[in-house]
């Protein structure tokens, strides 16, 4: 099965483009799905982190505290560090499970996942398709869905792996900041040569 990892900085629009290329019968795994999935309550992984980091970082139901986990691992890097170690291995082992389809006809998944180029995800998938659009897009769409404020946008952009870095490595790059119609039509050919190159 060919892989291709989809991947793109904070409000670049992955999530649009991925559902594009699902409504084309095309299969793919989100990264971020998988991570919130080997964290729920009852997984091992849940476990792991409420030992290393208190019961305080939990939810009244049990449940990983996101926003609380998010600040402390954004403040003090060792504990992000920490918790990569735990989590990226188990991660890895979960997607490549769900990166291998029964009874799917097309010669190709998508893997997405925003930190690819970050993390060791990058080999697991023989092609790298980056979605893409401006820095200033970006900070004005991560805002307005996720109601934070301009300084901890800047700061999870300055956490990923700039832009610039992540384009050098593309095979093939989507706009994301032009018009629906143009997008889709990018997506398309892009499926179309994918299953050429792989069929």
């Amino acid at each position: 099965m060919n892989i291709i990892g989809l991947t793109g900085g904070i409000g670049s629009g992955k999530s649009t483009i991925v559902r594009l290329f699902g409504d084309l019968g095309v299969h793919w795994v989100d990264a971020d799905d998988v991570a919130r999935e080997v964290v729920e309550p009852g997984m091992p992984a849940l476990a792991a982190i409420a030992d290393h980091f208190g019961q305080d970082i939990l939810t009244a139901e049990g449940a990983l505290d996101r926003a609380r986990l998010r600040q402390i691992i954004f403040e003090q890097p060792e504990q992000r560090a920490w918790l990569e170690r735990l989590l990226h291995p188990i991660i890895r082992e979960e997607l490549i499970r769900q990166l291998h389809p029964t009874d799917y006809c097309l010669p190709y998944v998508l893997l997405v996942s925003p930190l690819l180029l970050e993390t060791d995800q990058h080999k697991l998938v023989d092609r790298i398709l980056v979605v893409d659009v401006p820095v200033d897009v970006q900070i004005e769409r991560t805002m307005a869905r996720d109601t934070n404020s301009r300084e901890q946008v800047e700061r999870i952009i300055a956490a990923q792996l700039p832009r610039e870095q992540r384009i050098a490595q593309a095979h093939a790059i989507i706009d994301n900041s032009q018009p629906t119609d143009k997008v889709a039509a990018e997506v398309r050919a892009l499926h179309e040569k994918f299953m050429v190159d792989f069929g």
